[in-house]
């Protein structure tokens, strides 16, 4: 569970990244989730876009990301989802200490 001080400074750390990974009409497969997973073990933060003609929405589809990719949600804004988790092999994030 991130605190909000953790989670503040991955958003400040997620500004900058483009959205690389786009959710459209299709259902999410378990390729479209190893490839986020993999994704996921490499970058450690990654954002995730619903496109406009997708009959989900990012608030109805963060859980079940979260939950396949053992992840955690750093934001929703609109339609792009944030997604951390860090990576066992090469942890290159340090997020700052919980108190």
């Amino acid at each position: 569970m991130l605190t909000p001080k953790q989670r503040c400074y991955l958003k400040s750390l997620a500004n900058p990244i483009s959205n690389k990974y786009l959710i459209g009409k299709g259902e999410i497969d378990q390729k479209y989730i190893d490839m986020l997973d993999k994704a996921l073990e490499t970058q450690e933060l990654i954002k995730v876009s619903i496109l406009q003609n997708s009959s989900i929405t990012a608030k109805e589809i963060s859980p079940v990301l979260t939950k396949a990719l053992n992840a955690e949600e750093v934001s929703i804004i609109g339609r792009v989802i944030t997604l951390y988790r860090r990576s066992k092999k090469n942890p290159k994030i340090t997020l700052p200490v919980k108190k």
